[in-house]
């Protein structure tokens, strides 16, 4: 068993990194048909520049901020969205009560949302105000439809017993909700990154990747337009791989275990 599954794990591996290759060619044959590595740099070139830029104490500068920001703004926005989804999905009236308003958060655009703020804000704080508005929603509508998911039957059962309403939610609510919420968390990291990065080259705060995008793009170094890209994708892929593994590890393992 244990062999068939390193076995599969290595196929995975195999597969992403031919994948990747693959991608990465098709970029080689992008930029050798455009012609111009100042208009649009080859994969070579953008990933030398992005070594070179991770070296300075600007790169690093900014990507902590930059993360510090949004990091800060997606956990507001999860522990709002997670609370209002609790809310609502026990509360009709409160559920109909607030339903514009999570339609109005999911329909606005997000540069409208990051312009109206920068009149009430600092350009650090947009950064964050924007992230959590974008995340909430989607740990709403996800809390909610996992509350909603939880087997009636066991409901029913919880309260012959007697349950408290606490030990019946704890027990019967939490973990049907779990796999929805632990989805959510998943899909709003890359919402709060696109969102936060969007905000940072609207706001332009100092010390912030979206910033280096912007400047990048005035200063029409396209290259460093790319390994800031690049930056963004890499940081993304791996806060979303390590708080996959900690669900996995802390959540669901116990769960099992429980």
């Amino acid at each position: 068993m244990k062999e068939s599954t390193i076995s599969d794990k290595i196929k995975k591996t195999l597969i992403k990194a031919g994948v990747i290759a693959i991608w990465l060619l098709l970029w080689q044959l992008t930029a050798v048909i455009v012609g111009s590595a100042f208009l649009f740099p080859p994969p070579l070139t953008v990933i030398k520049r992005l070594v070179e830029l991770a070296g300075t104490p600007a790169f690093l500068k900014s990507c902590s901020f930059t993360l510090l920001r949004i990091s800060a703004g997606c956990l507001l926005g999860i522990i709002a969205g997670t609370a209002m989804g609790i809310i609502t999905a026990f509360s009709k009236p409160l559920g109909t009560f607030f339903s514009p308003a999570l339609t109005v958060i999911k329909t606005t655009p997000v540069a409208s949302f990051i312009i109206l703020l920068l009149l009430w804000l600092s350009r650090t704080g947009v950064t964050v105000a924007v992230s959590c508005l974008l995340v909430a929603p989607i740990l709403w509508a996800n809390t909610s439809q996992g509350i909603h998911a939880a087997d009636k039957g066991l409901i029913e059962m919880s309260r012959l017993y007697g349950f408290s309403r606490l030990k019946r939610f704890a027990n019967i609510y939490v973990p049907a909700a779990m796999p929805s919420f632990s989805a959510g968390v998943t899909t709003a990291i890359g919402f709060a990154w696109k969102s936060g990065i969007s905000a940072e080259v609207i706001a332009t705060p100092e010390s912030a990747i979206g910033t280096s995008i912007y400047r990048a793009k005035l200063g029409l170094e396209y290259t460093d337009l790319f390994a800031w890209t690049l930056a963004v994708i890499i940081l993304s892929l791996l806060i979303e791989k390590t708080l996959v593994f900690l669900l996995k590890k802390f959540v669901f393992e116990r769960g099992k275990r429980k």
